[in-house]
């Protein structure tokens, strides 16, 4: 059998031993079940398992560099080369890889607005991963799918495995863009978020150079009153938490475009961590996992059929895809207004920043460039040492193009709209990791409401000494005490201490882009 993808300039030709077209959620978890690609929950979830890789492989992601991408791509530490003719081999293998195999094709959306929605084709081995495109690409209507014309390829081939040595990869796994072919090759790897996250950079490449679209790794929602939201934070930091809130609607939770009119979803569905997951704490997300949503890398608790959503006996990094229909406050389309306010989100393990702090414009970008979050590095003489993450932008691994463009973007946009920027911090209270405690989700989820409510504005606040941001002396249902950090610290001197560590850090990470900054964004450092 052969399958013909209408791509532009050239038709892409892919022969196959049997191919299934758009097969429905329940066709494909019966596939997965005979494939023995996975088991059902109690919930009626596909559990599946993603064999060596429990999650991305950045250093084995490259894009081809031609006359197109050579000047444009920011190339280095995070965007490898990969030679035209090394990638159209590598291409011709894979084809010839699954002549004998049976395949998953499906055509879906990347963007809710039409205007600068990705078309796809996407072929999978694997049936499990042709429902995961189903569930977090948008999906098609039936009249969608009569006219429907391809601008881009995804081939994913878990099975195939490159030779380095002959392929140019770094290993036997990789995933390649070509953005003059528009093609995305997958191989060596079982994990399904190599698939949106490399459409993802796709999108990261296009929009903001040919539609003047801002490109963002964040969370949105919105309220009654019609005002856009958006969350900006690193994996751990909350984003999909705190944006899935009863009283709001949901637009999405990871990726998203910022237009002339307003936000709209990249995708179709959430791809939600579920490590510690639990009804009380997160009732959307867990009520989701259920028939058509998939769970990755999960065990059961012995003897049944029910997730134990604390083993992390695979990896600490379990999650789940489901359609965004199945939160049942998500709005459709997933497309709202000019956000009114901006949270980024950081999980600070020193405990030295505010649980919520309004930023300057400038501050705004300074953060937004340093994309902070922190981790805990392990024990060392039994002592947990913090340890700071700096991501460009909030997602660094996504950018084809310099995280200035980007941040120039954003800056336009706040000044423009006159946008209202907070930090939250939903790390450490109290002392470092090891001596504090984590900031409460009930807290958290109290000042971010305030701000959107603008109970915020009629508070003072105080300046941080080093950092510079505000900080509320009050807010709604929240205890006064914690919200300057300091006050939180039995030694005061340590703090201090603390914070001018991590204020370092900062402007060590910051010197790589300072040529590139303007007077405003210098203006946002710590002191």
């Amino acid at each position: 059998m052969e399958l013909l993808t209408d791509i532009a300039p050239t038709k892409l030709s892919i022969k196959a031993k049997e191919i299934f077209y758009n097969l429905s959620p329940a066709e494909l978890i019966e596939a997965a079940l005979q494939n023995g690609e996975g088991v059902l929950t109690d919930t009626g979830a596909l559990m599946c398992d993603t064999g060596k890789f429990t999650g991305r492989s950045p250093k084995d992601k490259f894009l081809v560099c031609d006359e197109k991408t050579e000047n444009t791509v920011w190339w280095g530490d995070v965007n490898f080369k990969f030679s035209p003719e090394k990638f159209d081999a590598l291409l011709a293998k894979m084809l010839a890889f699954i002549e004998n195999k049976r395949i998953y094709v499906r055509q879906a959306f990347a963007g809710a607005n039409s205007q600068y929605r990705l078309s796809l084709d996407i072929i999978n081995t694997q049936a499990w991963h042709n429902l995961f495109c189903n569930n977090m690409f948008i999906r098609p209507s039936e009249d969608d799918l009569v006219h429907f014309n391809s601008d881009f390829t995804i081939i994913c081939v878990p099975e195939f495995e490159a030779d380095p040595d002959i392929d140019g990869t770094r290993q036997a796994n990789f995933t390649i863009v070509d953005l003059t072919r528009r093609i995305l090759l997958i191989g060596g790897t079982g994990y399904a978020g190599e698939m949106k996250k490399g459409i993802f950079t796709v999108l990261n490449y296009l929009l903001p150079q040919e539609n003047d679209v801002l490109s963002m790794h964040c969370s949105a929602n919105i309220g009654s009153s019609n005002d856009t939201a958006i969350f900006f934070g690193l994996s751990g930091t909350g984003k999909t938490t705190l944006s899935a809130d009863p009283n709001r609607g949901l637009i999405g939770d990871d990726e998203h475009g910022w237009s002339e009119t307003g936000v709209f979803n990249f995708e179709g569905g959430c791809y939600a961590k579920v490590i510690d997951l639990s009804k009380e704490k997160e009732p959307e997300i867990f009520d989701a996992i259920r028939y058509g949503s998939i769970v990755e890398n999960t065990r059961f608790y012995e003897g049944t059929r029910e997730v134990d959503y604390h083993n992390n006996s695979v990896t600490e990094n379990t999650r789940t895809a489901y359609p965004i229909h199945y939160i049942p406050n998500a709005v459709e389309p997933s497309i709202g207004g000019i956000p009114k306010n901006i949270f980024f989100l950081t999980y600070d393990a020193f405990g030295v920043l505010p649980p919520i702090s309004k930023l300057t414009v400038g501050q705004a970008m300074y953060h937004f460039i340093s994309g902070y979050t922190s981790k805990v590095a392990g024990t060392e003489m039994g002592v947990k040492e913090p340890q700071a993450t700096f991501s460009a932008c909030f997602g660094a691994a996504f950018l084809p193009l310099h995280p200035t463009k980007y941040a120039s973007l954003l800056g336009e946009k706040i000044h423009h709209n006159k946008v209202n920027v907070w930090l939250i911090n939903t790390g450490m209270t109290g002392g470092s990791y090891g001596v504090g405690t984590r900031m409460k989700l009930a807290n958290t989820r109290a000042m971010i409401t305030a701000a959107l409510n603008g109970d915020l504005n009629k508070v003072s606040f105080t300046r941080h000494p080093i950092f510079g941001m505000l900080i509320p002396e009050n807010c709604p249902y929240v205890v006064a005490d914690i919200l300057n950090p300091k006050n939180t610290w039995a030694n005061k001197d340590a703090y201090d201490t603390t914070a001018k560590k991590l204020a370092e850090m900062f402007q060590q990470n910051f010197v790589k882009y300072a040529d590139f900054a303007d007077n405003e964004i210098l203006a946002g450092s710590p002191i």
